[in-house]
């Protein structure tokens, strides 16, 4: 089963270390951790090329925990593999601010490429990964230099299988022949309820045979050393398809009586127990967190045969650069953050008095800069006519064409947003993609996570009010704006005509620091004149005063679509000689950012009169108009007909914010 004595010691550590962490925390998950330890050694000792002194490698082959409850697992590999990652570490395990969290948290410096958690998420990523490597190596490989030929390993288990969001990213892996992608799934049988025959017994190695996928049956118990990395180099030279390789294994391996029980999913084995099993090991039960010096430097002497091929990379990258200096030097921006151009030279602007919906602009926009902007790839879930998401000569990226910049997605957002997610993480290439405002909810997950982790995911939504019309209440987003709102580190745009969209992408694609969501209009919308209203300036700024008077009779801050309604409003209280403030706010958390003297000169605290418009619910828009504020909006889901009598139907129009401005004044004039 395992070779030699220092392997089957190796392998042992990392059960122990694992289990005592989880039991000094006295909260975890050590039975995954110990039934798969083989596996992990095989990985991380046997297969995979990584640097610990260089953990941002670009050439370093990626492992995902998808089953992140089984933290420890990982923890304890990075720590053995000579990462940033002490004993000290492992022993701080679930307290405040350690680096060991209950869950991995993105942290490439630490070797964590992604946050996990959230089953299936993790696999999900992986295939934005492996379709990023697809895509760099197109880009940038030459004869005789493989920069980009690392490959991905996942860990997955029972939970992330009967997740439907693995479904969904295992498909498109399928059909896209991503034979970079190693997925092995630990099938223990057991989950928090109990034995998983209570509720999933599909075949799930026919199921990712339908898919298209290399799939590898390994029974037994899992500690089979030599059988696991025959499977994975055999998967390593599939060069057709995706490969998963199903590993039988036993939750808590050893411990005699907790071994393939629920007891040993979500809770501290205890330490009698733990006793027990070292005592079934060979174990001396009286040790804690004991390492011998010989395990240390077996993974050191391991890790260190690794050191060849990181060597010769660097050679071969040196080479690379003297012949091909531009592709190295667009790696290197790339990796810094910087863009290759100025994109205010190519950066169209539109002419006031016309009309255009945000989505048409965004095409437009998108049309005029990503020809140039090679590392920026789009999507949409099967709506790309809606989403006016696909640029002219992007092409699709396929099976047979790695170098397409459009990945067709299909019906699968949830799948979307977190291989978005995983492509992003790659810190060279940035995702965008678009679905309709009101299926954010299918991907609240992966939107959900950027915003924990902070990568840099473009997320288009269209379709993004009543305004959609004819389709009505189940695709007319009600609630969504304040959903977005409510995450931490995710910003959303919602720009009010086609010039506060172009400058949104700008500053987009300017500032790759967190997830964004672009949110446009289905329904034209008139352009705002330029010459009397700066969007370049005021978009960055989240909101900004498109009238601006010395003392305010009352204020009318909007959004999006409706900014032309505050626009109109203004101008009919104008000529009954009330002096109204109008705001366009694309952005609330930017606005937020800016300095108090700013924000006081947007908003003047002075002037109480305040309405605020957005065909939305109102949920969190007294910040802004106050408690007393009059709000013009939602107050119920909507309604289908065509666009212009939906709005009139929920009382959003000119006049009905003349009418709440009037209100706020205290005035029925």
């Amino acid at each position: 089963m395992i070779d030699t004595d220092i392997e089957k010691l190796s392998i042992d550590v990392i059960r122990f270390l694992a289990a005592e962490a989880v039991e000094k925390a006295k909260s975890g998950h050590p039975g995954m951790c110990i039934g798969n330890a083989c596996t992990a050694y095989a990985l991380w000792t046997r297969i995979m090329n990584f640097n610990a002194a260089d953990p941002r490698w670009i050439n370093r082959d990626r492992f995902v925990l998808s089953a992140g409850h089984g933290s420890m697992l990982l923890y304890t590999m990075l720590h053995l593999c000579g990462y940033d990652w002490s004993l000290a570490d492992l022993k701080q395990f679930r307290q405040v601010d350690s680096k060991t969290p209950g869950h991995p948290e993105y942290d490439i410096d630490l070797g964590i490429e992604v946050t996990t958690g959230p089953l299936a998420a993790g696999l999900s990523n992986a295939v934005g990964m492996a379709i990023c490597q697809k895509y760099l190596a197109n880009q940038f490989n030459r004869e005789g230099f493989p920069v980009f030929d690392y490959n991905i390993y996942v860990l997955c288990g029972d939970g992330c299988q009967q997740e439907g969001l693995s479904s969904e990213a295992s498909s498109l892996a399928g059909h896209l022949a991503l034979d970079n992608l190693v997925v092995i799934y630990d099938d223990n049988h057991i989950s928090i309820d109990g034995d998983t025959a209570l509720s999933f017994t599909e075949d799930v190695a026919k199921r990712y045979e339908a898919y298209g996928w290399n799939v590898i049956v390994l029974d037994g118990d899992g500690n089979d050393l030599e059988a696991i990395t025959e499977a994975v180099q055999d998967a390593k030279s599939e060069t057709q398809r995706p490969t998963l390789i199903k590993v039988r294994t036993h939750i808590a391996l050893g411990a005699p009586n907790k071994q393939d029980t629920a007891a040993a999913h979500g809770a501290p084995l205890g330490a009698d127990e733990i006793r027990l099993m070292k005592e079934h090991y060979g174990w001396d039960p009286d040790t804690e967190f004991h390492c011998p010096d010989e395990v240390y430097d077996h993974y050191r002497s391991k890790c260190a045969e690794k050191q060849g091929a990181y060597d010769t990379w660097q050679t071969m990258f040196a080479d690379y650069s003297q012949q091909y200096p531009d592709l190295a030097r667009q790696i290197g921006d790339a990796l810094a953050g910087k863009l290759p151009f100025n994109l205010d030279d190519l950066l169209p602007t539109f002419e006031g008095g016309t009309t255009l919906a945000t989505r048409q602009a965004s095409g437009k926009v998108l049309n005029a800069l990503m020809p140039k902007l090679p590392l920026v790839v789009g999507g949409s879930a099967d709506l790309t006519p809606s989403n006016n998401t696909l640029f002219e000569g992007a092409g699709d990226f396929q099976r047979d064409n790695h170098g397409g910049r459009y990945i067709r997605y299909g019906v699968r957002e949830h799948a979307m947003g977190s291989i978005m997610n995983g492509i992003a993480v790659s810190g060279l290439v940035r995702p965008y993609s678009g679905t309709f405002l009101v299926f954010s909810d299918y991907m609240r997950g992966a939107i959900r996570i950027a915003s924990i982790a902070k990568y840099p995911t473009i997320f288009v939504f269209t379709h993004d009010s009543i305004g959609l019309g004819e389709d009505g209440p189940t695709h007319q987003p009600v609630e969504h704006l304040a959903t977005l709102r409510a995450l931490p580190n995710f910003l959303t745009f919602r720009p009010a005509d086609a010039n506060e969209t172009a400058h949104a992408w700008k500053y987009i694609l300017e500032h790759p620091t967190g997830p964004v969501g672009l949110c446009l209009t289905r329904q034209g919308l008139p352009v705002l004149d330029q010459n009397r209203h700066d969007s370049a300036t005021g978009v960055p700024k989240g909101a900004y005063c498109l009238v601006k008077v010395d003392k305010p009779d009352c204020l009318i801050l909007a959004t999006g679509s409706e900014v032309a309604l505050a626009m109109a409003a203004g101008e009919t209280l104008g000529r009954e000689g009330v002096n109204a403030q109008i705001v366009s706010m694309p952005c609330w958390e930017l606005f937020e950012q800016q300095s108090q003297a700013y924000k006081d000169e947007v908003i003047p605290p002075t002037c109480t009169a305040r309405v605020g418009v957005e065909a939305a619910v109102e949920l969190g828009w007294h910040k802004y108009i106050g408690c007393a504020g009059e709000f013009v909006g939602m107050t119920r889901f909507g309604s289908s007909g065509p666009q212009q009598k939906v709005f009139e139907k929920f009382g959003i129009t000119t006049d009905a914010v003349v009418a709440a401005a009037r209100r706020a004044m205290g005035s029925d004039r």
